[in-house]
């Protein structure tokens, strides 16, 4: 297995925000993952950060930290997850991720 993102199919701008969001968001797993020993796992837009990445609850939190670091308060990771239901948490995806802060950002003045 490679780190390395598979580009797939996405709804992007003509800036390709989404495409950026995702090397942002990967780069942070990436790093997280690591941390964990795990340097070896693909990922990619369908990527499950529970049952494909094996992410604990304090795993989003760390990522939800590192997003507001790297975007600033645009980007409120804890919000977005508040309005999911617990099943909708647990099959996350980074593509789902990665379009919520895409379109903060978008939304942002």
């Amino acid at each position: 297995m490679s780190t390395e993102a598979t580009e797939q199919p996405t709804t992007v701008t003509r800036d390709g925000l989404s495409e950026r969001t995702l090397s942002d968001i990967t780069a942070l797993l990436r790093d997280l993952l690591a941390e964990e020993g795990l340097d070896d796992v693909e990922i990619h837009r369908e990527t499950a950060f529970h049952d494909d990445l094996e992410l604990e609850s304090i795993d989003l939190v760390t990522l939800a930290g590192s997003l507001r670091e790297l975007y600033g308060e645009r980007v409120n990771v804890a919000l977005f997850v508040a309005d999911l239901e617990l099943d909708e948490i647990i099959a996350l995806t980074v593509g789902q991720l990665v379009d919520y802060v895409a379109d903060s950002l978008r939304a942002a003045p």
